[in-house]
């Protein structure tokens, strides 16, 4: 799954959906990364910034392999890759 190398290999990043809806709001998000199996309640409004915003959005299978690209040990509905 090359997406989620890219994800992997960022040198600043966000996790969870909080963190990540702070940095579209302050137009930081290079790229946003969303979980497919999130409900669909926790991600709307950060699909909805990164159209606002043209944001690339990066749809992973799982939060459970979301949260492993990211290096923690719980999901992730949402991360993102901070522009430098």
């Amino acid at each position: 799954m090359m997406t989620l190398e890219r994800l992997r290999a960022a040198r600043s990043r966000t996790i969870g959906t909080k963190q990540t809806a702070k940095a579209l709001t302050r137009h930081e998000a290079e790229a946003v990364y969303v979980a497919a199996d999130a409900e669909e309640r926790v991600t709307r409004e950060i699909r909805r910034l990164c159209a606002e915003r043209n944001v690339e959005v990066i749809m992973v299978e799982t939060m459970a392999a979301l949260g492993k690209a990211c290096g923690i040990e719980v999901g992730a509905a949402t991360a993102a890759i901070l522009k430098q």
